[in-house]
This record gives structure tokens, sequence and C-alpha cells, in this order.
């Protein structure tokens, strides 16, 4: 749908190429992350297991600002996942002060089981678009990301 606003042509054209990128944006992350309630994972605590697997032991500031979440909401997700076992917090060997989220074996066991699907899943979610089509939307996204962040290049 269109905006209705009355506004000059680059006010219109802003206003849908957002309402479009809005619309898809929540489209492909319920498509993709559909089949994480079949493991009981929320998309917050898949992203804190999927960044520490790839990228180990990470601080919570590191992990907010890697899966783009508040300190507050990492919080609470990183004692559920502590609670149920698939992460430990540790001390930063070299800062104190920070505390290190770290996987548990079930939590490399879980994540590893939750991968393959996942990846099947974002494969769906863009089938729709050919390989060139792929790239220029990343390419488009990362133009966009890195303009909003303040990053040239």
């Amino acid at each position: 749908m269109p905006s209705h606003y009355a506004g000059n042509a680059q006010q219109g054209a802003a206003l849908d190429a957002y309402i479009k990128l809005w619309r898809a944006a929540h489209l492909v992350e319920a498509g993709a992350n559909r089949h994480l309630a079949d493991y009981d994972l929320t998309t917050s605590q898949f992203a804190v297991l999927e960044a520490v697997y790839h990228l180990g032991p990470l601080s919570q500031r590191q992990l907010g600002h890697k899966i783009l979440r508040s300190s507050g909401n990492l919080t609470m997700v990183i004692d559920n996942l502590e609670k149920a076992g698939l992460v430990r917090r540790e001390r930063n060997i070299t800062d104190r002060r920070v505390m290190n989220v770290t996987l548990e074996q079930a939590g490399r066991t879980l994540i590893e089981r939750v991968l393959p699907p996942h990846v099947a899943g974002i494969v769906d979610v863009f089938a729709g678009l050919s390989e060139s089509e792929l790239a220029q939307l990343a390419t488009l996204t990362r133009k966009l990301g890195l303009s909003l962040s303040g990053v040239t290049g």
C-alpha cells in the first residue's frame, strides 16, 4: 500500500520505499525465524547463541551491538539462556569488570541442530529473488545501513 502523504516527489519516494522495506523486513524475519519456536527459542536467544557460536565469547555490550538489542533486554535473554544451561557468564581475564558470555556444550549442541533449518528457512524466504537480485538487495541494504550508521564505504 503506497503512502497517501501529500508531500513532494522525494518525500513520496522515501515513504514508499520505507513502507515496502518495513513490511518486507517483518515478513522476512517472521519467515526466517518461524522454526525457532520448535526449539523453544526466541529470536533474541537464537541471535545470542549464533553470535557466540560463530565469534566466540563476547561481552554483553559486544552482543548487544552485534545483534541490535538493548542491554536491558539482553540481560533477561542471557539470564534465561543461562538458566537453561545453554550459556555461562565468565569474568574477562583482562578486564574483571566485564562478563563474557560463553557457550555451554548444551548450547553448542542446540545451535548446531538449529542452524541447518534456519539457513534453509532463509533460503526459502529469498527464493523469489534471483542471484543478481539478491546481490543488488545486499548492496542496497548495506549502503543504507552504512549511511545511517555514519560509516562510509
